[in-house]
């Protein structure tokens, strides 16, 4: 492999990230959009007593152009962030090529920043939870993902330490079931959320629910493959073509 600039790691992580934005926007007008339709039409069903209130940006920029920019920019973000954590995972968590040390990085990063916090704290739809309580919702949110990823570095110093003596394989395993017993300790330390109105549709949160994970997993899948084959190109030099062999003469 080459000796590359981080720099260009990060470059090429921004546009696998931007890739991964276009995927999750799609995804997200495609399954997510109906969701919130349906979320905002019974929440302006029960607020009678509020007049008519014009909504400073109409729903449908909100759908379209607002989603669009904000899915692109959170994909280009986290694109850079991944990068730079692969320069660091390549060559130190295994005999791993540039494709599987991304696909190893973007799924990593699924768990920690995604998966874990969102079996904590689930995303809720428009007209769910209390007005009143969004900055303490927020915090907790925050501070899941913060753990999540403390645990998981910690997770993997632990296994990196421990294959020297037991291999790579039963390393990995115990770094895995400790890290997935000190987030069972912090989900049960940290408060839960419960807000669901009784009469909202349990159906209604269950769908939005899924179409938002399937915009992270889309997210991710995109960048890991996009991400793979970019840093290969960058990082695995190409064979250079035989040499024609001059007859004798």
């Amino acid at each position: 492999m080459n000796n590359i600039s981080p720099r260009v790691l990060l470059i090429r992580g921004m546009l696998a990230g931007l890739l991964a934005g276009v995927a999750a926007f799609l995804v997200a007008y495609l399954l997510g959009e109906s969701k919130v339709d349906a979320a905002i039409a019974i929440e302006e069903a029960g607020a009678h007593d509020h007049g008519d209130e014009s909504a400073p940006v109409s729903r449908a920029l909100q759908a379209t152009a607002g989603l669009g920019t904000g899915t692109l920019l959170y994909g280009v973000a986290l694109g850079g962030i991944a990068a730079l954590v692969f320069c660091y995972a390549l060559g130190r968590i295994g005999r791993f090529g540039p494709r599987s040390t991304a696909a190893l990085v973007a799924g990593g990063l699924f768990v920690t920043v995604n998966l874990v916090p969102f079996l904590k704290y689930p995303a809720n739809p428009p007209a769910v939870g209390d007005p009143d309580t969004v900055v303490r919702r927020t915090t907790l949110f925050v501070l899941m993902i913060a753990l999540s990823v403390l645990l998981a570095s910690v997770a993997l110093i632990l296994g990196r330490r421990l294959a020297p003596r037991m291999g790579n394989w039963n390393a990995s395993i115990v770094a895995g079931l400790a890290f997935a017993v000190a987030i069972g300790i912090a989900y049960a330390t940290l408060p839960g959320i419960n807000e669901v109105p009784a009469d909202f549709p349990a159906a209604l949160i269950w769908q939005f629910r899924l179409s938002t994970l399937g915009i992270q997993i889309a997210m991710w899948t995109t960048f890991g493959l996009a991400f793979g084959f970019l840093a290969e190109r960058a990082l695995v030099p190409a064979v250079a073509p035989k040499e024609a062999v001059q007859p004798a003469s």
